[in-house]
């Protein structure tokens, strides 16, 4: 078998709510690092953890850390909305893994930024990198798709995701808010483009542009 057939291959389709079972795990995660604040530390994405201390498992847990319920609360309304129906139309199984690959790539990519930008006390947390990647993934999905900002104006799902790359990117070159992890926000989209690409053989610019002829 080749490797592009190896890496294509796709799981039997299978539906077992993965969405809710995200948002438990990052609910749990959210009450013990609420109890124990020390616990956030070891969870959370640091460069100094990683590098000298050997902490790899961060790369997969600073996903399930937020930071206060305001944070926990818009990503999982994001996972939510977003990640149910991607994981409807390509199965939980496929779901789960570009959700866990997203975001431990974005982890990766945010890991080297900090790294050699010397943000060494910076600590990374939230399933955003994740989340940004499920949203690029509905408009790939559902690409004729409205979503409603503000619950009140209509913006096609394609578009949503320019505009809030233009801002992310935006973001990154004009503001210091090193609190905010732009740069793995923008990761998220790059993740899940080549995702779709790599694994399952769609170009998701070419599909916006058949959508819109």
């Amino acid at each position: 078998m080749s490797i592009v057939k190896y890496v294509r291959r796709p799981f039997r389709y299978s539906f077992f709510n993965a969405t809710f079972i995200l948002i438990g795990l990052n609910l749990l995660v959210f009450l013990l690092t609420s109890i124990s604040r020390s616990l956030g530390t070891y969870l959370a994405l640091n460069v100094m953890l990683v590098s000298h201390y050997h902490m790899y498992w961060q790369f997969l847990t600073y996903m399930f850390v937020h930071g206060d319920f305001t944070h926990l609360l818009f990503n999982m309304l994001g996972l939510f909305f977003f990640g149910l129906s991607v994981e409807r139309t390509i199965g939980s199984k496929e779901f789960l893994l570009m959700y866990l690959v997203s975001g431990i790539l974005c982890g990766i990519i945010s890991y080297l930024v900090y790294l050699f930008s010397g943000a060494y006390m910076t600590f990374l947390v939230g399933a955003s990198g994740a989340i940004y990647s499920l949203l690029l993934a509905y408009a790939v999905t559902f690409p004729r798709n409205s979503i409603y900002f503000w619950g009140v104006l209509p913006i096609p799902a394609p578009l949503l995701v320019a505009i809030y790359a233009g801002i992310e990117i935006a973001s990154q070159l004009l503001t210091l808010q090193h609190g905010v992890a732009h740069m793995t926000h923008l990761a998220g989209f790059a993740v899940a483009w080549v995702y779709f690409i790599v694994r399952m053989g769609i170009n998701p610019w070419k599909v916006w542009k058949d959508a819109y002829r």
